[in-house]
């Protein structure tokens, strides 16, 4: 690679209070959820690098987030730099372009450039003397008027400069210098039937004329100068060839006018257009470059018979493929020195906003993977999006994230957080596909280990949304100044459920831990299993065991459980928390959706075994007649020669234990069946749609009472705060 952006500090600038953003050579992929500074992110960029667009700023350009006190002494302004560096592969053009603004200069240089908008210092007494007028003792109202001062008073008076090198020396960065720099940035809403689709267009003429006798002129500075010689003269031929039959074409025009014209022109000489013997007349040339507003695209067909259409016909996001390409041959146009001469670009710069607006998914995959060719001709490229198709697309390497709490900009670079043995990361990469990488865009995650978690986590909130809500007092609603009402549910939090498929958090914590450097700052919910487990202390491997046999034998058994390390490890860290079931009587999800809902047939699904006696299970529960014995007794327990050892399990633990309530003891029977009766795809996908039916009913006589087990209570109460 030759010189490249490696990173732009942007101050006071929108939604940038003060925040540096690195950047590597070749891709960059920007994403975040709304609102996080992408698109504020490259309209930096493009107010340093692109010449071509308005550098003056309006009053909601600038952060806002200044107290009173800082507005009233100082006028405040946007400065953004961007520092260049040296490549792996650097070009000779590349220095003596950045060369005036150097601040370091030695094997690997380093050049800044700097955008400032500023209030200039002969209006800077003024200034204050206005601000000094607001006598307002609220803050947030006195900040209000300073606003609205300086936008009706000083906003006109801003002035901008670009700034070469170390801005302590206030040099102005040389305008013939500056425009070398191509940045070519392509915004999310864009007409590209205005932009491309005529040869009336500058980008398609421009492109025709550099690419017309392309035959002849591609490699030409590799060739020697003799047969550059050859090529030039070649091309001159063939442009004398088309001129004398385009001025052959036009004579004919004119003979077949002749008759025509001396019409036409007999209503000048009546109109008195011909006064003083000023005749009116036809005259004309063609050259190569207007012929070219005669020519249109068109997409051919090829299927057994052609099929040639205009590319207006087109969808927007096949033309906006075609205006991308194009876009990317005009860079290679501006970039050739021996066409364009003094006036080639040296670094081209390609900013693309969402390139997923019109891009089916899989062109997006493609569009990426082609961006990353070192056959295209921009040196650095800059992509914003919100698909995680395009994520699945690029290296953790390749992405930075940005994201924003409470007007808090932070910024994560996706491969730097992990360790160095590079475990963790392969293992992310290999994960990410265009499903998973939803946890980089969404504003908080709960990470889970299942599928029936991931399926039934939002309606899990939506049950607990609207039992919180039942239990807030009219009074609480209704005061302004009082305690206010939170929703609970998923989708008014911006939360996303992934499912890890298993207990692989670790290697995805590495990516949000906010006390490591360069993480995502975002906050972090692990929803794990209890899956207890002892074994017999002159055994070296554990089994798995029911709540009701856990800790019962300390003196024969070893007993550990999966989550309590980390409960305790991340139970006071500042964005990440695990939940995990009841340590005494939790087991796993399944087995905990049974034991706070042990009545609840509408659990009971079509594809589980052993409905009936589940069902018959339950119906007991609201008995009181019934006895733990009763319950026992509807289990199976198979023959002598053929025992069912589950139950027997079950059987042997409730009877041996030191539970001193039979009603714990009967969810438990009932709960453990449930659990070695579900098949786990299959069945949540059941629960999901019977739940979400129940949830439909709520205010009817048919809805069920369903209660959201505890730990994901407190899970969704953490996150949601």
């Amino acid at each position: 690679m030759n010189m490249y952006i490696s990173d732009i500090k942007i101050e006071n600038f929108r939604n940038f209070k003060s925040k540096t953003i690195e950047f590597k050579e070749g891709v960059n992929v920007i994403i975040g959820h709304n609102n996080a500074g992408k698109s504020n992110l490259l309209k930096a960029l493009a107010l340093v690098l692109n010449n071509d667009a308005s550098r003056r700023l309006d009053i909601d350009d600038f952060n806002k987030n200044i107290s009173f006190e800082d507005l009233r002494d100082t006028p405040p302004k946007v400065v953004i730099t961007v520092t260049i560096k040296k490549g792996n592969d650097e070009t000779p053009d590349d220095l003596v372009t950045v060369g005036n603004w150097l601040i370091k200069l030695d094997a690997s240089y380093e050049a800044k450039l700097t955008y400032e908008f500023y209030l200039p210092e002969k209006e800077k007494e003024n200034y204050i003397t206005e601000l000094s007028r607001i006598t307002e003792s609220n803050p947030t109202l006195a900040k209000d008027k300073a606003w609205k001062t300086i936008k009706h008073n000083f906003i006109r008076l801003y002035t901008y400069k670009i700034w070469g090198g170390d801005i302590k020396t206030k040099t102005v960065a040389d305008s013939e210098s500056l425009q070398k720099f191509d940045f070519q940035f392509l915004d999310a809403i864009r007409d590209v039937e205005r932009d491309m689709l005529t040869g009336k267009n500058t980008l398609l003429r421009d492109v025709f004329q550099f690419f017309l006798d392309y035959d002849l002129k591609e490699d030409m500075n590799s060739l020697a100068e003799d047969i550059q010689n050859i090529r030039k003269e070649e091309i001159r031929t063939r442009q004398e060839e088309f001129s004398n039959l385009a001025d052959s074409t036009l004579k004919q025009l004119q003979r077949r006018m002749e008759k025509g014209k001396e019409e036409i022109l007999s209503y000048a000489k009546e109109t008195g257009a011909s006064f003083n013997n000023a005749i009116p007349d036809f005259e004309g040339s063609l050259s190569e470059i207007e012929m070219f507003s005669a020519l249109k695209l068109i997409i051919k067909y090829e299927t057994g018979i052609d099929i040639k259409i205009p590319a207006t016909h087109n969808g927007l996001g096949y033309n906006n493929l075609i205006f991308m390409s194009l876009l990317l041959a005009k860079m290679q146009v501006d970039c050739d020195g021996s066409y364009m001469g003094s006036n080639a670009k040296v670094f081209s710069t390609l900013a693309i906003e969402e390139p997923e607006a019109h891009l089916h998914p899989s062109m997006q995959y493609k569009f990426l993977k082609f961006l990353k060719d070192s056959k295209n001709k921009a040196r650095q490229i800059f992509v914003t999006t919100h698909s995680t198709h395009i994520t699945s697309a690029v290296s953790l390497d390749e992405i930075i994230c940005l994201h924003n709490e409470n007007g808090e900009t932070s910024v994560g670079y996706t491969g730097r957080v992990f360790p160095s043995d590079n475990k963790s990361k392969k293992y992310v990469q290999r994960f990410l596909d265009a499903t998973k990488s939803d946890m980089l865009f969404a504003q908080k995650v709960i990470l889970v280990e299942g599928l029936a978690e991931q399926l039934l986590m939002s309606l899990f909130a939506k049950y607990y949304d609207i039992k919180s809500q039942e239990e807030f007092t009219s009074a609480q609603l209704a005061n302004p100044t009082g305690e206010i009402y939170l929703s609970k549910t998923l989708e008014d939090n911006h939360i996303a459920v992934i499912n890890v498929g298993g207990r692989h958090f670790d290697h995805f914590l590495h990516l949000f831990d906010q006390n490591n450097s360069n993480t995502i700052n975002k906050k972090i919910v692990c929803l794990t299993d209890r899956d207890l487990e002892r074994k017999l202390k002159t055994e070296k491997k554990y089994k798995k065991c029911y709540p009701f046999d856990y800790q019962q034998d300390a003196s024969v058994y070893d007993y550990q459980d999966n989550p309590s390390n980390n409960i305790g490890k991340y139970s006071s860290h500042p964005n990440i928390r695990f939940f995990s079931q009841d340590v005494n009587k939790g087991k796993t999800f399944e087995y905990d959706l049974v034991l706070h809902n042990p009545s609840l047939k509408l659990l009971v699904t079509e594809s589980m075994s052993n409905r009936d006696e589940i069902i018959k299970l339950m119906t007991y529960m609201g008995d009181p007649t019934k006895s733990v014995a009763d319950f026992l007794s509807l289990l199976p327990k198979g023959t002598d020669t053929n025992p069912n050892a589950k139950n027997r399990a079950i059987e042997g633990g409730i009877n041996s234990c030191n539970w001193t309530s039979d009603d714990d003891k009967k969810k438990a029977i009932i709960a453990s069946r449930y659990l070695n009766s579900v098949g786990k795809g299959e069945n949540a996908l059941e629960l999901a749609y019977a739940l979400e039916e129940n949830l439909e009913k709520k205010g009817t006589d048919e809805y069920n009472e369903f209660v959201v087990p505890q730990y994901i209570k407190d899970a969704i109460d953490w996150i949601c705060r």
